[in-house]
């Protein structure tokens, strides 16, 4: 990677990014496409300054994580019907000093979900309702389905489904729930807890397809568990790699070389490529 005093400076920002995959792939974005650009990730816990910083050292674009999807939006300076509606912000594109807010974990949930399975008409439980689940969930909506909430705090997963009209049922129910799809938009099961799940190995029976948005282990206990209970599965590599194309597009302009991000990071997460 050649960089000089016209490279571009884009960025995650959240905590803990340590894990995250997103440097890994819009590098080699930028580096297949000839453009002059660096993407870092910034372990950030001081929102207000980190923006400032955004602002004043002119970094072009950042992608946004746990815990500040919710939080940023009233930080930038404008936010699309998208994020309006979703009420969660994971891309921000610096038009000259303008910070703009977007949302495209909608969009790679809902592509990831439609190469294996079905949405229209069917139903869907959402674990969690953090800023990714909030996305899911109106992906899930927007293209027909019918959606449950269950969330630990069962105050915050109710206000989330009667924002996008949805049920909600208390966490001690998810095991007696029967519907289509599951998707757990929660950290349980991420690096370096991966021996947790947030269901019962003989709850996923209950359902036809599941999705764990977390990507770190590529398959974890929870698909392991759904596996071997015959469900369609589908990792959180796919919403990763859409989600982050789609970012891509809104900071670039140029289409993205989407088979070679999703290949490089399957390569890294099974230990067939060393980021150096």
């Amino acid at each position: 990677m050649h960089i000089d005093a016209a490279t571009a400076l884009y960025g995650i920002i959240g905590h803990p990014v340590k894990h995250s995959l997103s440097p890994l792939i819009q590098n080699l974005a930028f580096k297949q496409l000839g453009i002059n650009a660096v993407y870092l990730a910034f372990e950030v816990t001081d929102l207000t300054s980190a923006l400032a910083g955004v602002r004043a050292l002119g970094i072009k674009g950042l992608s946004v994580t746990i815990p500040h999807k919710v939080d940023i939006i009233p930080l930038l300076d404008e936010i699309d019907i998208m994020s309006k509606n979703i009420g969660a912000v994971n891309t921000v594109v610096n038009k000259e000093g303008r910070l703009l807010g977007t949302n495209t974990d909608w969009l790679g949930a809902i592509l990831a979900i439609k190469e294996k399975g079905k949405i229209a008409g069917k139903d869907y439980l959402i674990l969690g309702a953090g800023g990714a689940a909030r996305a899911v969930a109106f992906g899930l909506k927007k293209e027909g389905a019918e959606v449950i909430i269950a969330n630990r705090t069962y105050e915050k997963g109710k206000a989330l489904a009667e924002e996008i009209g949805a049920k909600v049922i208390a966490w001690e129910e998810i095991s007696e729930i029967k519907a289509y799809g599951l998707v757990n938009t929660t950290p349980v099961g991420m690096w370096p807890e991966t021996e947790k799940s947030p269901l019962p190995e003989g709850a996923l029976s209950n359902f036809s397809l599941v999705m764990d948005a977390v990507y770190r282990p590529l398959e974890t206990k929870l698909l392991r568990q759904a596996k071997k209970a015959g469900c369609i599965c589908v990792d959180g590599l796919k919403m990763l790699i859409y989600q982050g194309a789609e970012q891509f597009r809104l900071w670039t302009g140029q289409e993205p070389p989407v088979e070679k991000m999703f290949k490089a990071a399957k390569a890294f997460l099974e230990g067939r490529l060393t980021v150096t």
